[in-house]
């Protein structure tokens, strides 16, 4: 392999050719302006089997020589382990964010003196402008560079959770979660195409278990957390603790980016962003989400069931317009190229059951143990960490467990899964209502282990034939997914739980048991249709 090195200025004189699927080729820049371009002419791409050529800006002093080795060339694309836990902070808060405010809002409703809709609207308010720009701030980095909008939305999270932390009114919180939200777009599509963009194919693994292990334990995290901090109640802050805690962390994470992140974006896609097709996808997340958070607190109005019905035509509207962009040869926001690519349909088609399946989960377990079980909030918060150290376990383990047996470790991890839900089930019909955390300790650590071993592990499914210079719109359309998997989750099997448990007949045990049986369900359905994967 030949391979050689060309100054930056003069990248129109020695474009690189473009991949066999026809997409742009790859550029990772540093911050200085005398980085440089190595075109090789020989590398494979994410999304077909036949070699192809990319461009790569080297963020690192300028080469001193006309050719360098291949060894060097994986090298200075390799991110760093500080590099993938600084990108992985941009995971950690907005995902703990999403589920902390759980623990918190019976104490800012009586600090506030907010009123149930205004509660929703901080809940709802921040994951709905966190779904609604996920996909266009993924294009966003492809564009402009990954690593520039990484940093600039872990700048704008770390402000927003100070005005968070800072709100002296309900109303106030709601617009702070909103930029929250926002800025959190910013950065988890960044995550996952930085990792899909540097390294190996084994780094790649490795990351993506990272990423899945830091998804999945952050909700856990977000009840253990919020739980220790609202019941300290430091310096007669109640609530504010949650979001103020952000700051540092934000701050530490902004100076490991800066210094261990390399920049990576796609040549030649500057011209055109798809605003179009923007707005008819935020306006069908927006007729989703808003009438499934804030509808059942204000009695499904009729303004609810219009937006609802609304959604199906909308997202018509939006496919059509993409297939028109891309038909005319421009950056579509949402190429249907990519949603076409059969591992992203069969693995969307199972991780967005599995995500409902996964936030109703959450949602019923933190209503029942601070409800009828009398756990105060850092008791429930304890009571499920074994399910947090087993998902961690488990998925930091799962790139071996791949490697051995490919794709049938999501069958394996969702019939572990079942089998914790079945066992879960059984401790709470014995032991209620003197249901404690010990007793629900070995249903939680078996639970963990089978989906810790399945989320990362779709993760890699749906990642795995996206083309490098789409890894944008691949993770922006996968994590848009999964928020809107949480909302539909908490929606339909949160309302049934808040349907039966008044029941006399059913009661709160009853309509936990429920949940746990239909989350049993889901998981037998994934393990159905990871089995098909697998042969495949």
């Amino acid at each position: 392999m030949t391979t050689q090195l060309t100054p930056l200025s003069r990248r129109r004189r020695t474009a690189s050719p473009r991949a066999a699927d026809g997409s742009a080729p790859v550029s990772t820049d540093g911050d200085s302006g005398r980085a440089t371009t190595v075109t090789l002419p020989a590398v494979e791409s994410a999304a077909a089997d036949s070699t192809t050529a990319e461009s790569i800006a080297l963020g690192s002093a300028p080469a001193k020589s006309a050719a360098v080795d291949s060894t060097a060339i994986a090298e200075a694309r390799h991110l760093s382990s500080i590099g993938l836990l600084s990108v992985l902070i941009g995971v950690l808060l907005p995902v703990t964010d999403f589920f902390i405010v759980n623990v918190a809002l019976p104490t800012m409703a009586r600090d506030l003196r907010a009123s149930a809709a205004l509660l929703e609207l901080v809940v709802a308010g921040y994951a709905t402008s966190y779904a609604v720009l996920l996909v266009l701030c993924g294009r966003l980095g492809d564009h402009y560079g990954r690593r520039r909008l990484f940093l600039t939305g872990m700048t704008a999270f770390t402000v927003a959770s100070l005005l968070c932390g800072l709100a002296p009114s309900a109303a106030l919180l709601v617009g702070a979660r909103v930029i929250q939200g926002a800025a959190a777009a910013l950065m988890v599509p960044q995550t996952l195409s930085t990792i899909q963009a540097t390294g190996d194919a084994s780094s790649r693994a490795k990351g993506l278990a990272w990423y899945g292990a830091t998804a999945g334990i952050a909700a856990v995290i977000g009840q253990v957390v919020g739980g220790l901090l609202v019941s300290a109640d430091i310096a007669h802050t109640g609530w504010r603790p949650i979001f103020l805690v952000n700051v540092p962390i934000g701050i530490v994470g902004l100076v490991f980016a800066l210094r261990f992140v390399p920049e990576t974006r796609v040549i030649g896609q500057r011209s055109h962003l798809d605003w179009r097709g923007t707005l008819l996808l935020g306006a069908t997340l927006v007729a989703v989400l808003v009438p499934l958070t804030e509808g059942r607190a204000l009695g499904w109005p009729t303004w609810s069931w219009v937006l609802l019905l609304s959604a199906p035509l909308l997202a018509g509207a939006f496919a059509a317009e993409e297939r028109r962009v891309e038909r005319a040869g421009r950056s579509a926001l949402l190429p249907p190229a990519v949603v076409s690519l059969r591992t992203m349909r069969r693995g969307l088609a199972l991780i967005c059951p599995f995500f409902a399946g996964f936030a109703a989960f959450m949602f019923v377990y933190a209503l029942t143990t601070q409800g009828p079980l009398h756990f105060d909030a850092l008791k429930a918060g304890l009571a499920i960490a074994p399910l947090a150290v087993s998902f961690l376990v488990a998925s930091l383990y799962m790139p071996r467990v791949v490697a051995r047996w490919g794709h049938g470790v999501i069958v394996t991890g969702s019939l572990i899964q079942f089998s914790g839900l079945l066992l879960l089930a059984a401790t709470l019909a014995v032991t209620w209502p003197h249901t404690g955390p010990f007793v629900l300790a070995p249903a939680f650590i078996v639970v963990g282990v089978g989906q810790g071993l399945v989320m990362p592990a779709l993760f890699r499914v749906i990642l795995s034939e996206v083309p490098t210079s789409l890894a944008g719109a691949g993770s922006g359309v996968m994590t848009t997914s999964q928020q809107v998997s949480l909302a539909l989750g908490v929606a339909t099997l949160g309302t049934l739980y808040l349907t039966l448990a008044p029941s006399s007949r059913m009661g709160v045990e009853g309509a936990t048991l429920v949940v746990v049986g239909f989350q049993a369900l889901i998981a037998g359905f994934v393990a159905l249709g990871a089995g098909r994967i697998s042969r495949r």
